[in-house]
C-alpha cells in the first residue's frame, strides 16, 4: 500500500507533462523544467504491478494531476458506479493534487465508445451533468476540473453559449474548469468563431488547470479548414500564441503539455515544457 498521508496539496503554476511510462527514468534522472504530472485515471486502476510502482516513486518527488477519459459525464444513463469506485480507490492512495474530467459523453446503453461525443448545450443536459458532477464530487470527496471540448459541429437545439454553460455548471456545482487551449482554437477554426472572443467569455477565475496539445490539419468537403485534436504533435504556434492572450487575462496557471500519440523521445517533451515554462515567465506575478 502507499502512504496515504498528501503530498502536493496543490499544482504548481508550473509546466507538467503528461506521464508515460517510457519516459519514467529520463523524469526520475533530470526533469527540468517540469514540475508535476498528469496521468490518465483508467489506466491506473490495476492492482500492483510495475505501472503502480513507479507511480509510487514519481508521487514522491510530483504533484500529480489525474485525468479521467470514461466517466462519461454528460451521459443520458447513470455513472457507472463500479468505475466511479475504482476511481475513488485510485485518488484515495495517490492523493493527487487534481482531478479532471471532460464535458463530453461516451456510453449508450452497456456500451463504451472510444470517443468523447458532444452535447446540445441545453437546461435539461446542464442539470444532468450538474447532477453527475455532484455524485463524482461526493464519491471522491474533492472538487473536480471540467474540461472544455474540441467540436467538430453544433446542435440547433443548443440554448446556452459553451462558455456560459460552463460557467453555470462550475457555479451550480462548485467544480473547477480545466481550459484546453488547444481545444479551443481546434474549434474556433472548426466553427468558425473568433478563439480570443472565447477566451474573453471564459470564467477564468475558475480555472484551476491549462492544457496545451498538437492538432492535425485537414479539410472537409468544401475545402474549409478542419482541424483534428490528436495529441501526437508540438503545439501550433498560434495556439501559444492564445495561451499568451489567455495568460494576460487569467495570471499564472498550471501549464500541462498533452502528447497521447506518436510519443516522442523525452527531449522533444522537455522542449515544449521548456516554451510553456517561457509563457508563464512572461506573465507578471
Amino acid at each position: 500500500m502507499l502512504d496515504s498521508t498528501p503530498r502536493f496539496t496543490a499544482l504548481p503554476h508550473a509546466p507538467g507533462v503528461g506521464y508515460k511510462a517510457q519516459h519514467y527514468a529520463a523524469i526520475m534522472h533530470d526533469p527540468a523544467p517540469v514540475a508535476w504530472l498528469e496521468i490518465h485515471a483508467e489506466n491506473y486502476m490495476g492492482e500492483g504491478g510495475r505501472p503502480i510502482a513507479q507511480l509510487r516513486h514519481l508521487a514522491d518527488r510530483f504533484a500529480f494531476s489525474v485525468h479521467g477519459v470514461g466517466l462519461s459525464i454528460g451521459g443520458e444513463t447513470p455513472l457507472d458506479r463500479d468505475h466511479l469506485a475504482r476511481l475513488a480507490k485510485l485518488c484515495d492512495w495517490l492523493k493527487p493534487a487534481s482531478f479532471s474530467e471532460h464535458l463530453a459523453w461516451s456510453t449508450h446503453d452497456s456500451h463504451f465508445l472510444n470517443d468523447l461525443l458532444p452535447l446540445p448545450y441545453t437546461t435539461s443536459t446542464l442539470t444532468r451533468i450538474a447532477d453527475h458532477i455532484d455524485e463524482v464530487q461526493e464519491a471522491l470527496n474533492r472538487p473536480m476540473l471540467l474540461e472544455n471540448p474540441s467540436s467538430y459541429l453544433t446542435f440547433a437545439e443548443s440554448t446556452w453559449s459553451e462558455t456560459d454553460f460552463l460557467a453555470e455548471i462550475a457555479r451550480r456545482t462548485g467544480c473547477g474548469l480545466l481550459l484546453d487551449i488547444n481545444n479551443v482554437f481546434v474549434s474556433a477554426t472548426n466553427l468558425g468563431y473568433s478563439p480570443q472572443g472565447y477566451i474573453d467569455s471564459f470564467p477564468l477565475d475558475k480555472v484551476g488547470e491549462i492544457h496545451l496539445g498538437g492538432h492535425d490539419e485537414d479539410a472537409d468537403e468544401t475545402g474549409a479548414p478542419l482541424l483534428i485534436d490528436s495529441h501526437g504533435r508540438e503545439v501550433a504556434d498560434p495556439v501559444w500564441a492564445l495561451l499568451d492572450h489567455t495568460l494576460d487575462r487569467s495570471g499564472p496557471r498550471p501549464l500541462l503539455i498533452e502528447w497521447d500519440a506518436d510519443i516522442p523521445d523525452w527531449p522533444v517533451l522537455a522542449a515544449e515544457a521548456r516554451r510553456a515554462e517561457a509563457a508563464l515567465q512572461r506573465v507578471p506575478a
